[in-house]
């Protein structure tokens, strides 16, 4: 039986229309190592993506707790400087992150 843990997984994101405007976001659920959490988050985000594209409702809830319940436009992810680590608490990730609430 494969042990999982309850990550969070970092992403930072920048708008595409306003120039400067920074961010991150946060995708949580199970997975058995940081690399399959980061790989869950981005499947769950081109889910999202490709059903609002679609004109379609977004499915929120996917297995192991994964999901993207909403989409913004005019917001794109640097997944290559997504971070994962196990969840610790819903603000966990904002004592150590140089984005601003």
């Amino acid at each position: 039986m494969d042990v999982m843990t309850y990550f969070e997984v970092a992403v930072p994101i920048h708008s595409t229309e306003t120039p400067g405007l920074r961010g991150v976001h946060v995708f949580t659920g199970q997975a058995q190592c940081p690399s399959a959490a980061v790989q869950a988050a981005y499947q769950v985000y081109g889910v999202a993506r490709a059903e609002m594209g679609a004109g379609q409702e977004i499915t929120c809830g996917r297995e192991g707790g994964w999901g993207a319940c909403g989409y913004r436009t005019g917001w794109e992810l640097d997944w290559l400087a997504a971070t994962a680590c196990p969840w610790r608490s819903p603000y966990s990730w904002t004592n150590t992150s140089p984005y601003e609430l």
